[in-house]
């Protein structure tokens, strides 16, 4: 019952919703939740720690860290620095927790990150935008030393934008494993947009995990993982969802229905019934109800292009302050 319908959702904090709002506890997984009143930032942790866990959310073993704030695309530079000083404590901690004993500490890392998506296309265009904003120095650093960047330390940082398949004939991942294995980075950190279940997640969340990411997955368009099994190094994904299912906007429509009901005297009966089916059996319905013309349609909001352009800057920054 749990998997006869498809949830089109990146988002692993999702995933584990979904198995409560239908009261299952799935072992081997584990959340935990922080909230911060005054910056409005939730934290959420979803640790999945054996197989059967995996298998039971679709995702692979490894932290899922999900940070939330309303501020995320706010175009202010104040809340635009502590939001990116809090996604750098972040990907820190995965960086930490994954990278190799006598890597840590004050041993220089080099660095690859990879903007996967689609310039073209503008709610698939975050990844090409964050490696636009970077400030790569392998090349300084091959050419002239890491005293040429005036410290004694200096992490080595390079980027690259390989396209999507319609561009170049290759797999994404295929082209960053031919990067790895000529460049030898000691972690790969993958950029990409991602969809989300629920629309008040739209730009507004960031997804953090150290099992890698998988291109198009969110929108049925699978390709080809890149992780640490594919490339041979660690890497990191960082994702923000910038679409979501046609159904989910019905979905969301219809919970506002069922409240509408509920609050009538005369109606609350017809309410009180459809709250009683779960999120599952009412997503199917809503999905019938939408096919076959709206089905696999994914909408996004009408001022994308701006929240893409700042997002990318708040992510990019996050990356900077980490690593120069």
């Amino acid at each position: 019952m749990l998997r006869n319908y498809s949830v089109r959702t990146d988002l692993a904090l999702e995933e584990k919703e979904r198995f409560e709002s239908d009261h299952v506890e799935i072992p081997g997984v584990i959340l935990k939740e922080e909230y911060d009143e005054e910056r409005e930032m939730r934290l959420t942790r979803v640790e999945i720690e054996t197989e059967n866990g995996a298998k039971a959310m679709g995702k692979p073993t490894g932290t899922y860290l999900t940070l939330e704030t309303p501020d995320l695309a706010l175009p202010d530079d104040e809340t635009h620095m502590e939001i990116a000083s809090e996604l750098c404590g972040l990907i820190r901690e995965l960086i930490d927790k994954n990278i190799r004993e006598e890597r840590k500490g004050e041993d220089d890392l080099s660095v690859l990150v990879v903007g996967l998506g689609n310039r073209e296309v503008t709610p698939d265009a975050l990844g090409p935008y964050v490696a636009d904003h970077l400030a790569v120095n392998r090349h300084v650093v091959k050419e002239y030393g890491k005293y040429a960047m005036g410290m004694e330390h200096a992490n080595m940082i390079s980027a690259i934008v390989p396209g999507v398949m319609g561009q170049t004939g290759m797999e994404s991942s295929e082209i960053v494993r031919g990067i790895v294995n000529e460049t030898h980075p000691d972690i790969v950190i993958a950029v990409d947009a991602l969809a989300a279940r629920s629309s008040r997640r739209l730009n507004r969340t960031v997804q953090i995990a150290d099992t890698g990411i998988h291109p198009g997955s969110g929108v049925g368009n699978h390709r080809i993982g890149m992780t640490e099994e594919s490339l041979g190094v660690p890497v990191i994904g960082i994702g923000v969802p910038t679409v979501v299912d046609a159904a989910t906007i019905v979905n969301d429509t219809m919970e506002n229905f069922i409240q509408a009901l509920e609050s009538s005297e005369s109606l609350k009966g017809v309410g009180r019934e459809l709250r009683a089916c779960n999120a599952g059996e009412k997503q199917e319905f809503v999905r019938e109800l939408i096919s076959p013309h709206l089905n696999g349609m994914f909408m996004t909001p009408k001022d994308v292009d701006e929240l893409i352009h700042h997002i990318s800057h708040t992510l990019s920054e996050a990356i900077n302050m980490l690593f120069t």
